[in-house]
């Protein structure tokens, strides 16, 4: 497994994992615990945009690992219900000096499409944290 290049808590309370970051692509893994369970059943909605956001997010940095990357906007589209685990595909589409255009989607252990996004996020320089 590879390391994000900076400490995401949320992330990793949500146990993604990262297994490519290169070339404008990003592949993550999810093994859903039950709190990532809706009242179905299923992969709740928000985990699923969170898995997207930041195969999204990881597939724009992979040009620039030292940059990061803001969310400005995201489309989500639920095509079927999703259990776990999951894969997802992140794929830099395009990016300009301060944006990145991308696109992500999430497959179940059988390789049925769930849902898939499109997302723009802007580079920005990461600060010392104790700035």
């Amino acid at each position: 497994m590879l390391s994000f290049g900076a400490e995401i808590p949320f992330v990793d309370e949500l146990g993604f994992g990262l297994f490519k970051m290169e070339g404008g692509e990003s592949e993550l893994r999810f093994a859903p615990r039950p709190e990532h369970m809706n009242s179905f059943g299923i992969i709740h909605g928000g985990a699923l945009m969170t898995l997207l956001d930041v195969a999204m997010g990881t597939a724009a940095r992979s040009l620039a690992p030292e940059m990061g990357v803001l969310t400005i906007e995201m489309k989500t589209s639920f095509m079927q219900a999703a259990r776990g685990p999951v894969v997802a595909h992140g794929r830099l589409l395009h990016r300009t000096r301060s944006l990145a255009f991308t696109e992500a989607t999430v497959l179940d252990a059988e390789g049925r499409l769930c849902c898939q996004g499109t997302g723009t996020f802007k580079y920005a320089e990461r600060r010392n944290a104790s700035k």
